[in-house]
């Protein structure tokens, strides 16, 4: 009897892969797979073979090299935990998560463009009012007031849209990267109104470095980068017939907008700030008193038909018919 972790397969259906070569090998790996009955599996793994074949040829990989490759994989992998994903880390520095987001997430017309999530997303922001606050009154950063309007492709208003935003503290961490969290902070969940319009008061966000103690930031001492992401102010809009929009706001003048750890800065999410320093609009906003920084912009969101086709027409262009997916 065969030990249970085995897999039994009609030997007479797979290819021949003895005697392999340099040469031959691409092609024999991907005959043997051929049998995958999944046929969008069995495209991805075919290129990914054939990719990975060629790295190691055209690099002629020594054995050394390879094996450093095997321990870096398992160091990631070691390094994760419930709350640490170094494998999404890695992939957010080798640009991975960015051309993954870029591809599902098109810019049709004048949508607002897409970008990564980040790993600091929680579900339990509190629900706030218009022009309520996201940051507690404990926060020490520099006030700042967000308003704008959420329309689609046609400038038309999308009421009720929900609203999620977060952003680190003055000292640039997100309020889960502290042991002794006891409720969400510089985060918060808010509706648009009937006009589509929003509004939200907050603190300018900072600059501040992804983890850099384990393999990851590892790999990027060694290729001579920084492991630092510029201010942003991630927002997450969503809203019935639209797809979701995951972006984010950078203020103009950080030092690292052109270099960002994880790729995610584009020129149309790079924002500027107004310094106010009339006491009578600070009351007007909701903060005690002056200065502060105001921050206008509009999102427009893509109808889920109009990001379809979008897709549609990408993927016509790279993946056969019977291995795209339905969308």
């Amino acid at each position: 009897m065969a030990p249970s972790n085995t897999h039994e397969v009609d030997l007479s259906k797979l290819s021949d892969v003895s005697d392999i070569s340099p040469e031959t090998i691409t092609d024999r790996v991907n005959a043997i797979n051929s049998l995958c009955p999944n046929p969008r599996q069995k495209f991805i793994m075919e290129r990914l073979i054939t990719h990975l074949h060629q790295v190691v040829s055209e690099t002629n990989l020594t054995t050394e090299e390879w094996m450093t490759t095997i321990q870096f994989l398992t160091r990631v992998g070691q390094t994760c935990t419930n709350i640490r994903q170094e494998f999404i880390l890695l992939s957010d520095v080798m640009g991975a998560s960015a051309l993954v987001d870029s591809i599902n997430h098109p810019k049709v017309g004048g949508s607002t463009e897409n970008t990564v999530l980040g790993p600091f997303f929680t579900k339990d922001a509190a629900d706030i009012p218009h022009g309520g606050s996201i940051a507690s009154a404990k926060q020490s950063g520099t006030p700042m007031f967000v308003y704008g309007r959420i329309l689609d492709t046609s400038g038309q208003a999308i009421p009720n849209a929900k609203i999620e935003t977060w952003e680190t503290d003055a000292e640039g961490f997100y309020d889960t990267q502290y042991a002794d969290r006891q409720e969400p902070d510089c985060r918060g969940r808010l509706k648009s109104q009937g006009d589509g319009s929003y509004a939200f008061r907050g603190i300018v966000p900072v600059a501040y470095p992804i983890p850099g103690d384990g393999p990851v930031g590892d790999l990027l001492k060694s290729l001579g980068r920084h492991n630092f992401r510029p201010a942003h102010l991630h927002m997450m809009i969503e809203a019935p017939g639209f797809e979701t929009l995951i972006t984010a706001l950078y203020p103009r003048g950080d030092k690292y907008l052109k270099s960002d750890a994880v790729f995610g800065v584009k020129t149309s999410l790079i924002v500027d700030l107004q310094d106010v320093t009339s006491d009578e609009e600070a009351r007007a906003k909701g903060f005690e008193s002056a200065p502060f920084k105001l921050l206008k912009q509009d999102f427009v969101l893509v109808r889920q038909e109009e990001a379809k086709k979008a897709r549609v027409e990408r993927a016509a262009k790279t993946v056969p018919d019977e291995a795209k997916v339905d969308d």
